[in-house]
């Protein structure tokens, strides 16, 4: 199996959770990972990744010794590298050819076979440049407002890759109406089952219904908060909330709240870790997802909580939108037309009307779902199966270094 360098932006980030489940899943099928990552080490992040992070090189504590050496051995598809590099206008250019160059000496020096980026911003730039500099595959997998909302020179980056992952139908869509000759391949992001477990037994849940999520516009709190106070309001029915995630929105959230007099009913309760969401997650009555496009078009196009939430045997509550209506079936939920607070005030209304025994039933379908369908393994699978397939661009024709880095 190859050698696969990720190349990242940023490592670890807490709310990216899918970056490290895809890289112990890919060891887990016999590929030897090695992160790089382009800006200073981050915290806080999970846990679970620490030993990622131990291995990982970045970029910025190697000596620029490593650009030079790299630069005066271009491998045989190093022009197809360079056309990127002049074609694309985002990154500056210098900035991008020499940090490019220390991810070739790195990736060579470990003895990478293949590049892969998360999100199609800056890491995928390097990426490209990189690889086609050292002669190896490349590829990137979008996300969300790297497609959506702030997308870089989508349409080159899309015609340089060996292949492009999307995370959902829909994105599949959007990188073949941008670049058709492009091959794309559908890579969802999965959830580890044994990590996130039902409660055991016979145990009632909380009574309380769950959102996860950066409180920014494309995750709809302000609609569940609105739904919440009409369900009230039409049922005399006050149903309660924790919002488990942090950001920009959460003071207008907040603000929200006490004008619907929801202070009794809505807890804010912070960013958490994967840890806190195995641990509790399974006591909640449901887990909603809201999620919409933003005014400036972002929106999450595979959300990881809803699976994680599936795996919990916990039915879902969710926007028809993007990933989600790939995840939620009939058995397994309720989905509606995204933006519509009627419509999500009567879902919820639905749901809280179920017996206790209807919503398990409910929730054991979503896990059997998941485990059929979106797990790590079957991320872990489909990646490796195109990166497998995916040739080397050309041979290198500079040295292996037999040392991880300089620094």
């Amino acid at each position: 199996m190859k050698t696969i360098g990720y190349i990242l932006a940023a490592f670890p980030v807490l709310s990216e959770t899918f970056i490290g489940t895809e890289m112990r899943a890919m060891q887990k099928r016999g590929h030897r990972i090695v992160p790089i990552v382009l800006t200073p080490k981050t915290f806080p992040g999970q846990e679970i990744d620490l030993p990622l992070v131990e291995s990982a090189l970045y970029l910025p504590d190697q000596p620029g010794e490593l650009a030079l050496r790299a630069a005066l051995a271009p491998s045989l598809s190093a022009p197809r590298g360079l056309a990127f590099w002049f074609a694309q206008c985002k990154s500056p250019r210098r900035s991008l050819l020499w940090n490019a160059w220390k991810v070739a000496a790195l990736a060579r020096a470990n003895g990478c076979e293949h590049l892969h980026a998360h999100f199609a911003g800056g890491a995928a730039s390097h990426a490209i440049v990189a690889a086609r500099w050292a002669g190896l595959g490349v590829s990137f997998t979008g996300h969300g407002h790297d497609i959506y909302a702030e997308p870089e020179d989508l349409p080159q980056k899309l015609s340089a890759v060996d292949f492009a992952a999307s995370t959902c139908r829909d994105m599949s869509d959007e990188f073949k109406r941008l670049a058709p000759e492009t091959l794309v391949r559908r890579v969802i992001c999965g959830v580890d089952p044994t990590r996130f477990r039902p409660r055991s037994g016979l145990t009632p849940d909380n009574g309380r219904y769950l959102f996860i999520g950066r409180l920014v516009e494309a995750k709809g709190g302000a609609d569940l908060l609105a739904a919440l106070a009409q369900a009230r309001q039409q049922q005399g029915i006050a149903l309660a909330l924790d919002i488990v995630g942090d950001g920009p929105l959460r003071a207008s959230l907040e603000a929200q709240v006490a004008a619907l007099d929801l202070a009794a009913q809505v807890r804010f309760l912070g960013a958490k870790p994967s840890t806190w969401i195995a641990a509790e997650g399974p006591a909640y009555r449901a887990l909603i997802c809201p999620f919409k496009e933003a005014a400036n078009g972002e929106r999450d196009s595979g959300p990881v909580v809803a699976k994680e939430a599936m795996a919990m045997a916990l039915p879902v509550i969710a926007s028809a939108f993007m990933g989600l209506k790939e995840m939620v079936a009939v058995d397994t939920g309720f989905l509606f037309p995204r933006g519509d607070q009627d419509a999500l005030t009567r879902v919820l209304l639905a749901m809280e009307a179920l017996s206790p025994l209807e919503r398990r039933r409910m929730g054991n379908a979503g896990r059997q779902r998941l485990c059929s369908l979106f797990t790590d393994w079957h991320q872990a699978f489909d990646l490796s199966a195109a990166i497998q397939q995916t040739q080397p661009a050309g041979g290198p024709s500079f040295k292996r270094f037999r040392h991880r880095g300089l620094a």
